[in-house]
């Protein structure tokens, strides 16, 4: 998809409809995630991302029925975003362009700053990187291990995903302070909330993580 964007490819539908040989290249690059079909894309490699670090970290641990049943978990997730790329949001289907045709390219606010290359993606490895302990928490549900152990494995995941989805957040914030013109750095915008609460979910997360592995309270949270 990058390669149908940089080369201005209208054979290509999301590039019709999204592309623009009038776009600057950093903004056309960053098209990809620009409308639903792209972020999909972005997402579903993220994700597959994920279940790769996830499977290399616990190789020796294969046999473990937890691991086992949390990658199957990362898998079905995967599928999910696999079949909707098939699917309902497939992005490549084609389109026959008339002679001197010319995409729209992307909404004028996607390409008015640089950290349009850089705050999405920062927020879906927040996004996804989430579906690591969400696996092991529910790999921990159909085991009977609801013990500390889980916990353990999946706090420097949750870490990471955290810190991704906080950068995330702070971009987005510079971003509208500097352009979008909302008055300041944040301004409760629905696409503003909609990332505030799973970093506050994550952060309560992370929260009672520490006190169970520390103090042995906030078990049942």
């Amino acid at each position: 998809m990058e390669r149908a964007l940089i080369t201005r490819d209208f054979t290509v539908l999301y590039v019709a409809d999204n592309g623009s040989t009038k776009t600057p290249a950093l903004y056309n690059f960053a098209t990809l995630w620009g409308a639903l079909e792209g972020s999909i894309i972005l997402w579903a490699l993220i994700l597959g991302g994920y279940l790769m670090a996830v499977v290399l970290k616990f190789r020796k641990r294969l046999a473990d029925p937890l691991v086992g049943w949390a990658i199957f978990t990362m898998l079905i997730v995967c599928i999910f975003f696999f079949w909707m790329l098939v699917g309902p949001a497939n992005p490549f289907k084609s389109f026959s362009p008339p002679p001197g045709f010319d995409g729209p390219g992307p909404n004028p606010l996607l390409q008015n700053h640089p950290l349009m290359a850089f705050h999405p993606p920062m927020l879906y490895l927040g996004y996804v990187g989430f579906t690591v302990p969400f696996a092991f928490a529910i790999a921990a549900l159909i085991t009977g291990r609801v013990g500390e152990g889980w916990l353990l494995a999946t706090r420097r995941w949750t870490l990471i995903a955290w810190g991704f989805l906080t950068a995330g957040i702070l971009l987005g914030s510079w971003w509208s302070y500097e352009v979008l013109g909302w008055g300041g750095y944040w301004a409760w915008d629905p696409v503003e909330n909609a990332s505030l609460m799973p970093w506050l979910t994550g952060t309560a997360y992370l929260h009672s993580v520490l006190v169970q592995e520390r103090r042995g309270m906030l078990r049942v949270w």
